[in-house]
């Protein structure tokens, strides 16, 4: 089983949209923080993007850059320490193009809203500036993957086109992880980056390959061979959580998410997930989401009407 791609299946993609940005001349833009993922490419020219308490980086032609959870930041065309709000400059109408002294820059990106209770696993792992250069071999294959969404989200009611956009918003996201991971990020990474490792990526893919099994630190630990104390450290180093904290706080996510679909029965879903008792199952569902199961389904089924 491939861990990333169990994450991304749970990842409810509520809105996107594109944009292209064209600027020439003196200009320094400050764009607001929003809790979206951006993508951007840099079409032509040059600029220099900040975000607060980093230093201004330099973009060129061709490169890529992934903003987890947008924060606000400034594009500019010189690095300076002033910038204008980017409120009064709006895209202009349908076109979905932002115009300010000319052509000398331009850049094409992509955002996505996904609904907040499963886009934490995959925000919480992301710094918040992914920076993929031009002569990254994954570069071009970002470009051509915007420059087909673009098209999509302008037609939205085209056939076929809410699915075509997913497929899109996923394939971006893939690839510019693999991008990072590619340039040793995988440190930045958290658990993505976690599965490059040998032992531990083996260890999330039993996990996620068997996720009702009651495994233990010691057989996990010897599945991969490494000592126990030995494992359970480095899994906790490359992850962020200890290896059965991990496992709890996955079940619960799939629990979430099967609840909100109302597909399952509660007794169901918890022996799936590996619980004795539903009352084990419920202890952990409380523990970790902060609501009984029931409760929970019971909000979700008011919220959707």
């Amino acid at each position: 089983m491939d861990p990333l791609s169990d994450v991304f299946s749970l990842l409810d993609l509520q809105s996107a949209a594109t944009a292209r940005f064209e600027a020439g001349g003196d200009w320094a833009f400050r764009f607001p923080a929003k809790p979206w993922l951006k993508i951007n490419a840099v079409l032509r020219g040059q600029c220099w993007i900040a975000l607060p308490g980093d230093p201004p980086r330099r973009l060129e032609t061709g490169d890529v850059f992934l903003l987890a959870e947008a924060p606000s930041f400034v594009l500019s065309g010189a690095p300076r320490g002033d910038a204008d709000d980017v409120a009064p400059y709006p895209a202009a109408g349908r076109t979905g193009v932002m115009r300010h002294g000319g052509d000398d820059t331009v850049l094409i990106g992509s955002g996505f809203v996904f609904r907040d209770d499963n886009a934490r696993l995959l925000l919480d792992a992301l710094p918040p500036l992914v920076h993929i250069p031009a002569d990254a071999s994954a570069a071009a294959a970002l470009r051509a993957t915007l420059a087909l969404l673009g098209p999509e989200l302008a037609d939205g009611g085209a056939m076929g086109s809410a699915l075509v956009t997913r497929r899109l918003a996923d394939v971006l996201l893939v690839q510019a992880l693999r991008a990072h991971v590619a340039a040793g990020g995988a440190d930045g990474l958290g658990w993505i980056g976690a599965l490059g490792d040998r032992a531990i990526g083996a260890a999330l893919r039993l996990i996620h390959g068997d996720v009702g099994r009651r495994w233990t630190v010691a057989e996990l630990a010897a599945s991969v061979g490494m000592s126990r104390s030995g494992f359970a450290l480095r899994f906790r180093e490359r992850t962020g959580r200890a290896p059965l904290d991990y496992l709890t706080h996955w079940r619960m996510q799939l629990a979430r998410d099967a609840l909100r679909h109302g597909a399952e029965p509660v007794a169901s879903l918890a022996a799936r997930l590996g619980y004795a008792s539903e009352s084990a199952f419920g202890n952990a569902f409380k523990r970790v989401c902060g609501h009984a199961p029931k409760r929970y389904w019971a909000a979700v089924a008011t919220s959707t009407g």
